[in-house]
């Protein structure tokens, strides 16, 4: 079990915040971090890795990691920490960034096997794809056999088909080693596939705290449904106006009144939705 009651002062965009969390965590979960930027998610995440104070308690196990003025170090926290921008020894081989956390050959080939990076074992970061720099942060993340493992959106920066790819290698992983692992994440798609549960912060507050499918759906049975995205343009065409909104990954065109049109403004966000509960699934 992991246990955190922590508080910490946050400095948002013009003004103060508090940054307080009350967790319990089961052993060999996988909990989702959500919530808009500047939230306090990433904090969180380097309060539990040892990489920033605060007042309060963490312990795991029988283990404390801090209380009040105690605070275990970075190197004896039994964690694994996937960064965004995967942060890898440029002048050392794929294989040689994994035995340099361990000096466990068996383990980094299982590893490099686990994600098919065995054939690429001597190629150096600079010939890798982000694709496979991300397989191998993920991979020297675990190295140690971590208790915890923590990442800070490791797969933001992947088109949406790698994104998928390498969701699966992280499920595949988490289950294979048995860790407890925290994430952070923009993305409804992977906290679904991936958490069991998903932990929503607003302004340092947590204000949701379940299942991703009680989290995260905003409707359920013959609700109407919705979505959020971008307005990009306003066209006229004919005696009708034409929205393009950015949705996801994809443009969507949507037909409003002359009313709405003269409502909307480029740049803003927008919900796009739909009364009669009845959609197609191509």
């Amino acid at each position: 079990m992991l246990k955190i009651q922590i508080e910490k002062a946050l400095h948002g965009i013009g003004s103060e915040m508090r940054l307080q969390a009350d967790i319990e965590i089961e052993e060999h979960s996988f909990v989702a971090i959500a919530g808009e930027s500047g939230s306090g998610k990433t904090t969180l995440l380097r309060i539990l890795a040892g990489l920033e104070k605060a007042e309060g308690r963490v312990e795991i196990g029988d283990e404390v990691w801090m209380d009040g003025t105690y605070a275990l170090p970075v190197q004896q926290r039994k964690i694994g920490f996937v960064f965004q921008d995967y942060a890898l020894f440029e002048n050392m081989t794929v294989e040689e960034n994994l035995l340099f956390v361990e000096k466990d050959k068996a383990l980094a080939v299982e590893l490099l096997q686990m994600t098919g990076l065995m054939p690429l074992k001597d190629r150096m970061p600079g010939r890798l794809s982000g694709g496979q720099k991300q397989r191998v942060a993920l991979c020297r993340a675990m190295m140690k056999r971590p208790t915890l493992l923590l990442m800070d959106e490791p797969l933001s920066a992947l088109d949406p088909a790698m994104r998928q790819k390498l969701q699966q290698e992280i499920a595949v992983l988490h289950r294979a080693f048995g860790t407890t692992t925290i994430m952070v994440s923009h993305d409804p798609s992977e906290i679904y596939r991936l958490a069991d549960r998903v932990i929503m912060l607003e302004r340092g507050q947590i204000i949701a705290d379940g299942k991703p499918k009680e989290v995260l759906l905003k409707t359920q049975g013959s609700q109407k449904f919705s979505f959020e995205g971008e307005l990009l343009d306003i066209t006229k065409v004919d005696v009708i106006y034409v929205a393009i909104v950015s949705i996801g990954q994809q443009l969507v065109e949507v037909v409003v009144s002359s009313e709405e049109a003269a409502h909307l403004t480029i740049g803003q966000r927008v919900t796009v939705s739909t009364k009669a509960f009845a959609p197609m699934i191509v």
